[in-house]
């Protein structure tokens, strides 16, 4: 790709309350589903970077937790991540829902967001949910309590403005060089996403008080050996899957069924909870919701990896594990990397 003079690049982060569709507008920008989504409040946990770059520019997304009051250590994290995000970047987009009501944790979010200097973008995101007519409302209430460089409305979940988003970050993107590969989509390790979609599974078919105290931990993933492909499914092409996770989860393979000619991937994870009654939950009468999380997540694992997989859930109870930050780390979840 030949890079102009006018070429423009900057990380932009997306910040706002649990479930006001962070992640859904990010898998919307960069066209791809990185992050992983539900309606349950917790579902990022960690920081994601995601890449966008076209003829005019490349947009470095970082996919945030949602800001809430802290109720335990894991909170306290979260908290972290998202607030040390704004610091490092770029540009900010704040997502809120469409309502006239500021709470304490916007307003939190507004003392934050003063402070800076760099371009904050409201999105007042779910319009498709309200008149038309009441967005001004909406826009007034905010304005009211600190300016924006710009107002945008969208309706994530359906892809409404998109494009309307994507001109209003490249009007505000520095002029530079690209900081990655056009080819780049993420930074999360193949490890990483695979947890992630094991644990998107299990957040959209569990009962509601299970999901909040689940994480995944990936105890190994290896390809079988060429000899053993073959032997198995007596072919004698052997894939190895891309380093980068840039297929569409959703869209890509979805009615087709995975070559056995593309390998054989060995996959042991581990859903871990924080109760004895909740592991029972998550394995299910006979072991049949553990069932229906182990295939709805193979699928997803066999479209991203590109081969056969072979999946083992185990599930192991971590007793208040969101209070314990030794644990925490032990999961992904270090409060001590953070400043604040």
């Amino acid at each position: 790709m030949e890079i102009n003079n006018s070429f423009k690049t900057g990380f932009i982060t997306l910040i706002g309350r649990p479930n006001v569709g962070k992640s859904t507008l990010m898998n919307h920008l960069i066209g791809q589903k990185i992050a992983i989504t539900s309606n349950k409040p917790q579902t990022t946990r960690n920081r994601i970077m995601t890449v966008y770059t076209d003829d005019d520019a490349q947009m470095i997304f970082l996919d945030t937790p949602g800001i809430n009051e802290t109720k335990n250590a894991l909170g306290e994290y979260m908290s972290k991540v998202a607030k040390s995000a704004i610091e490092e970047v770029d540009m900010v987009l704040w997502l809120v829902e469409p309502s006239t009501y500021i709470g304490e944790v916007e307003r939190s979010i507004i003392e934050e967001l003063k402070t800076l200097k760099k371009p904050v973008i409201l999105v007042i995101n779910k319009i498709d949910t309200v008149p038309a007519e009441k967005l001004e409302l909406f826009e007034n209430a905010y304005k009211k309590e600190m300016s924006f460089s710009k107002i945008v409305h969208v309706a994530a979940l359906k892809g409404q403005n998109i494009d309307g988003v994507m001109d209003v970050i490249k009007e505000f993107l520095p002029v530079g060089p690209p900081f990655y590969d056009e080819d780049t989509i993420t930074d999360q390790p193949e490890r990483d996403i695979v947890a992630e979609i094991i644990r998107e599974k299990a957040l959209r078919l569990l009962k509601d008080e299970v999901p909040h105290g689940i994480a995944v931990t990936i105890e190994s993933m290896k390809m079988r050996e060429k000899k053993a492909v073959e032997e198995k499914s007596k072919k004698k092409r052997h894939y190895h899957p891309p380093k980068q996770a840039a297929l569409d989860l959703d869209a890509m393979l979805k009615d087709a069924a995975i070559d056995s000619s593309s390998g054989m991937m060995d996959i042991d994870a581990t859903i871990i909870c924080e109760k004895d009654s909740h592991k029972g939950i998550v394995i299910g009468k006979g072991g049949a919701m553990l069932k229906k999380i182990g295939t709805a997540a193979r699928k997803d694992i066999e479209d991203l990896l590109q081969c056969q997989v072979n999946l083992q859930i185990w599930v192991k109870v971590r007793k208040d594990w969101r209070d314990d930050k030794t644990q925490m780390k032990s999961f992904g979840y270090d409060v001590n990397s953070f400043k604040k």
